[in-house]
């Protein structure tokens, strides 16, 4: 990648010059607005209902929507916004080799990290909109798959190069014309672990992008091309001018977050990785500066700068500041909401790699940017910013000979982690954060498909962390193996815990345990690669808890009740950590107001 410009670099495209701009009437926009969003999520309805692969059907690990022909964004799915904001890059990778080439009945692969992909296990399929024998847009989707390939089954991460990756497919026509390359997939399909779950998701992946290439031809049908692109326009303005109105309101200034660490690269064990984030406001822009973080790793827990960190910023500043909850004007996700926010990462670092080196494993180095960015904002925005959470996606890939062994089976689950607090509300329990969004996997597919069986999946034991509104708590799963079986992740234990905010505690560090609670009780990394556990070993998954908001002497006493008899806490941690008094027995608790008046008057 060519040097950045230390100004930072936007993920926002330029506006193609092939329409002639019309007014368009307020009712004809909103219906044409309605019309986008409605196309997107029905193509991620059609992805997720027809994908063979769990990651995708299951959690949802999904983006789709459409763009112009320089790849911006009209619209996309309520998914993940990692996938959503990543297809620009996509386009802009296939740009680069395929402008001028395409024809209708196109239908283009891709998945190169170092040419927009987020990273390679994301296939992205885009299908170029032909209208009046012109190019005039795209519609795209990404997915992940379960295995590409590569040393190892369904996730990498000590692997020397992106070669190693698995098999890479950099802007390949997979349908030329509409003329099937069938020779292609199939060799693309015969390398792989997961043949059959690779060639559903393939095609549940080209039926959501021809959904959405139909869906917008109609479109196009009605109002025409004029007003159509005219309305994206405005739609795309008025998003972007909001988040600027938003921006505009924090003080000029450089805002900085708390140095954190990820654990280790998964090979070099023990050597923290830091995360630094600077976030610079200027007027209406912001740019979210990394210099000082970790150099580049020989493994594969490097991040692409343009299909992952750009989409992390966007997304971190739109969500901070525009908030759904707190803002009562409808702000559609589009392009308009990528041109405020910039970044800017130094080659040869963690966040911006040099080619080839691998960076199959990204997601917990990006929602560690994401969580930073909201803590280094949290004292001017204290209505808006969260305590610090879980910010480690937890990817594990359960993997085996399959029975005709020709194949192999590949389960590939995300655990849940948790928000932390903020001002006003309790923490999120158990459930993915930040740029992923995903939903959790069923412990009864995997038990019915593959030989594991669930031992435990509910909140972890430990309390969460105190504050006037406490943190959110992680799950905790233990699964137990019936045949021997290989173990794949990329996970970040968080030995620094999320952050508590404003006097709240920090929260808890996941772990990874293997035969936990027996004679054979056995911590391991939370980044491994092909560890194998054997015939009724147990491996237990606790996530990370959340940080709390506020001082917990301030936690009104009766919800610390409720916490007791919701056995969120003991008696004593409500006398420990919130100063509050219990007494009687089992549901007969109250509150000793004197005694706890008592004791939050001795702080």
């Amino acid at each position: 990648m060519t040097a950045l410009d230390p100004a930072g670099v936007s993920l926002a495209g330029p506006r193609p010059d092939d329409f002639t701009p019309v007014d368009v009437d307020p009712i004809t926009l909103r219906v044409i607005g309605g019309a986008l969003n409605s196309i997107a999520k029905e193509m991620a309805q059609i992805l997720y209902r027809m994908a063979y692969s769990s990651l995708i059907r299951e959690s949802e690990d999904l983006g789709a929507g459409l763009f112009d022909v320089n790849g911006r964004e009209l619209c996309e799915s309520d998914s993940t916004p990692m996938h959503c904001g990543s297809i620009p890059a996509y386009i802009r990778g296939i740009n680069r080799k395929l402008a001028g080439t395409y024809k209708p009945g196109d239908v283009i692969l891709h998945n190169h990290p170092y040419h927009g992909a987020a990273h390679s296990p994301d296939y992205g399929i885009m299908i170029p909109i032909f209208f009046g024998g012109r190019h005039i847009g795209f519609a795209g989707c990404t997915g992940h798959v379960s295995d590409i390939g590569g040393n190892f089954p369904g996730l990498c991460m000590d692997v020397v190069d992106v070669w190693a990756e698995g098999k890479l497919m950099d802007a390949v026509k997979i349908y030329d014309g509409g003329v099937r390359n069938t020779a292609l997939i199939q060799h693309i399909l015969d390398n792989v672990r997961t043949p059959e779950q690779n060639a559903g998701d393939l095609e549940a992946l080209i039926a959501c992008s021809r959904l959405g290439e139909k869906r917008f031809l109609e479109l196009l049908d009605r109002y025409g091309y004029d007003t159509v692109m005219s309305a994206a326009d405005k739609w795309m303005d008025y998003s972007e001018d909001m988040l600027r109105r938003r921006i505009t309101e924090i003080p000029d200034g450089v805002y900085e977050a708390p140095l954190s660490y990820l654990d280790d690269d998964g090979k070099n064990r023990d050597v923290p990785l830091k995360v630094s984030v600077r976030v610079r406001v200027e007027g209406s822009d912001i740019v979210v500066d990394l210099t000082g973080s970790h150099g580049q790793v020989p493994t594969a827990f490097n991040v692409p700068f343009e299909g992952s960190v750009l989409p992390t910023v966007a997304s971190a500043v739109r969500t901070l500041l525009l908030d759904e909850a707190l803002t009562e004007e409808f702000v559609p996700q589009n392009d308009g909401c990528f041109r405020p926010a910039k970044a800017y990462a130094p080659e040869g670092t963690i966040f911006n790699p040099d080619f080839p080196a691998s960076c199959f494993a990204r997601f917990s180095q990006i929602n560690r940017i994401f969580d930073s960015i909201n803590l280094a904002l949290s004292d001017v925005l204290p209505e808006r910013a969260v305590a610090g959470s879980s910010a480690a996606l937890c990817a594990i890939a359960y993997s085996g000979l399959a029975e005709d062994g020709q194949s192999y089976w590949v389960y590939i689950e995300i655990n849940e982690g948790s928000y932390g607090a903020r001002n006003g509300k309790d923490g999120l329990d158990c459930v993915d954060s930040l740029m992923a969004n995903t939903r959790n996997n069923p412990i009864e597919e995997l038990e019915l498909n593959h030989a594991m069986i669930a031992e435990r999946y509910e909140l972890r034991d430990e309390p969460p962390a105190p504050g006037r509104y406490r943190g959110g708590i992680g799950s905790v799963r233990k699964w137990k193996m019936l045949t021997d079986t290989f173990i794949g992740s990329e996970a970040d234990n968080r030995t620094d815990p999320p952050k508590g905010l404003a006097g709240g505690h920090d929260g808890l560090a996941g772990s990874f345990t293997r035969n936990a609670g027996t004679e054979r009780d056995e911590p391991l990394y939370s980044k491994v690669t092909q560890e194998k556990c054997a015939a009724g070993d147990t491996l237990e998954i606790k996530l990370p808890s959340g940080g709390g908001y506020g001082s917990p002497f301030e936690r009104e006493a009766a919800q610390v009740l409720d916490d007791v008899l919701d056995d969120y806490l003991s008696v004593a941690d409500a006398r420990a950590h919130y100063g509050v008094a219990l007494t009687g027995s089992g549901r007969a608790l109250a509150v000793d107001e004197a005694e706890t008046a008592r004791l939050r008057a001795a702080v």
